[in-house]
């Protein structure tokens, strides 16, 4: 297998550091717009990695190198924004594709807290046809959440229960970051946009629908230390992928961000700094078209680079309530990262590499022929028990707590 990895960012740095350790690939590029951050990701890892330049929004571009390095795969590690025109070249190139995160939903224009307008990934799902007729898959939404959380809701249904009322998936964490009053974890802009558009939830007897953002909190009980945290909903793929072939009453997602952070976040979107059109300002050079959110993102820190200064632990896990033998049952299957260990075992902190080695090991799952199939995909598609046992291997168990 050859993989062009597109995005050198935190997760694609990480993603090369997982990958050297295996031997299922022959090769990987690693394109990032930034050549200096591709040549970073790939300095210690030897022959097997090629740092090259690349625009993710160049359809054309990106086409061209799947072709000249003769890639199977292209790995998608850039925020939202690029999913398309990356998806779009994988398609055009003959090669299959896999991202982390799925195309951009947009509200209702009328009646945005009530029902949905595009859902998330809706412009990949409408090319299914195409991805069959061309005889290749695209596995979309395979990092942690979207990704390893939806893995667990399908072995879920498949080992755990006979009837399932409801998959939550709940996230939290007791992570601090010495130094800064705030830095996020993860990418601002993607943080920005799940948490601040529309959530949707899913529910048998009515379909998908939306609420307001920041509804429904509850006090979830994290594991391993972490604790109890306040989650709530936040539009996310899980919601639109999990119903696709896991049989549900109800789907929801749920975040533990925090009153002091969903302050910040309130506060960016009422003075506008949340937006992704262009504002005109002044510069030494003249006036130049700047996204307010691209503002926000430039004068935080980069969370790739926060490790040193980070200290806790990260959950991502699905829990889920139903029926088993004819008895009530409720569990919660989870992924528990330290920040400690993770700085320590590949010098990334725990966030993104907990993002990272999802993807890695489903393209092994891919190239052993293990995970098989034709078209736009979720990872509720595959099964479960191959995945959840290759984690293993690769030193990064996972849990399963009765409720």
């Amino acid at each position: 297998m050859r993989i062009l990895l597109v995005g050198a960012g935190g997760v694609g740095t990480a993603i090369t550091g997982i990958a050297a350790r295996r031997e299922f690939f022959d090769h990987m590029v690693v394109a990032d717009y930034d050549l200096s951050r591709a040549r970073a990701a790939v300095a210690p890892l030897g022959p097997r990695f090629t740092a090259v330049r690349a625009d993710a929004a160049d359809r054309e571009a990106i086409t061209g190198l799947l072709r000249d390095h003769r890639c199977d795969v292209l790995l998608n590690a850039t925020d939202p924004r690029f999913v398309m025109p990356l998806f779009e070249a994988a398609l055009a190139s003959g090669a299959h594709y896999l991202d982390m995160a799925m195309s951009l939903s947009r509200p209702h224009p009328e009646r945005p807290y009530e029902e949905v307008g595009v859902k998330l990934g809706d412009e990949q799902f409408a090319r299914d046809d195409d991805w069959r007729r061309a005889g290749r898959l695209a596995l979309v939404g395979m990092g942690v959440e979207p990704g390893m959380s939806d893995v667990f809701a399908r072995y879920a249904a498949d080992e755990l229960f006979d009837e399932i009322e409801e998959i939550g998936v709940r996230d939290g964490a007791n992570l601090t970051v010495e130094g800064y009053e705030f830095a996020p974890s993860f990418s601002i802009w993607t943080t920005i946009e799940e948490c601040l558009n529309p959530p949707v939830v899913y529910e048998r007897d009515r379909g998908w629908f939306t609420t307001e953002p920041f509804s429904e909190p509850e006090v979830f009980d994290f594991p391993e230390g972490i604790g109890p945290i306040e989650c709530v909903n936040v539009e996310h793929e899980e919601v639109v992928l999990v119903p696709r072939w896991v049989d549900a009453g109800r789907v929801t997602f749920k975040y533990g961000l925090g009153e002091e952070f969903v302050a910040r976040l309130k506060t960016l979107r009422e003075l506008g700094l949340s937006d992704t059109r262009p504002v005109t300002v002044p510069t030494s050079l003249g006036p130049a078209e700047v996204s307010p959110r691209d503002v926000v993102a430039a004068v935080l820190p980069d969370p790739a680079g926060l490790g040193d200064r980070m200290r806790g632990k990260t959950c991502a896990g699905t829990w889920v309530k139903g029926v088993k033998d004819g008895r009530p049952r409720e569990v919660y299957l989870y992924h528990v990262v330290d920040n400690e260990w993770s700085m320590r075992e590949y010098g990334s902190q725990a966030v993104v590499w907990q993002t990272a080695i999802n993807p890695v090991a489903a393209l092994e799952l891919v190239a052993s022929g293990v995970w098989k199939g034709e078209g736009v995909l979720g990872p509720e598609a595959f099964p479960p028990r191959p995945f959840l046992d290759l984690l293993e291997t690769y030193g990064s168990p996972w849990g399963l707590r009765e409720q």
